[in-house]
């Protein structure tokens, strides 16, 4: 998985609008924090599969997104995947999960953690 910094210039504009759609399809307000297996993607002008890991502050999710170039824009479609190597739902990434660890910990004496079914 690349980080959003770490997302390669060609795929950062279709990551970006592809989060947008998502966002306004599922009246949702993920940011995205990583796009999963970017080499292949967005190299020629044909369609291609972008996976992206998203994260509304307390549920990450995976979205496995088909990018059709389209003009001077992109359509989007969602991707069903049959037995995916990266579940759906998804604890945060590393960083996230850090920091936020650490503005509790800023805040409070003490904090309890609880991790339950996924989700934390």
């Amino acid at each position: 998985m690349q980080t959003p910094a770490d997302i390669p210039p060609h795929l950062e504009k279709p990551a970006r609008a592809a989060l947008a759609w998502l966002n306004k399809a599922r009246d949702s307000c993920y940011e995205l924090t990583g796009v999963i297996e970017p080499e292949a993607a967005g190299s020629t002008g044909d369609a291609y599969e972008l996976g992206l890991v998203l994260c509304d502050g307390e549920i990450c999710a995976r979205e496995q997104v088909r990018v059709m170039p389209s003009g001077e824009g992109y359509d989007f479609s969602s991707v069903d995947i049959a037995s995916p190597s990266i579940p759906p739902l998804l604890d945060p990434p590393l960083g996230l999960r850090r920091d936020w660890l650490e503005e509790q910990r800023a805040k409070f004496d003490f904090i309890v953690l609880l991790f339950y079914r996924g989700r934390w």
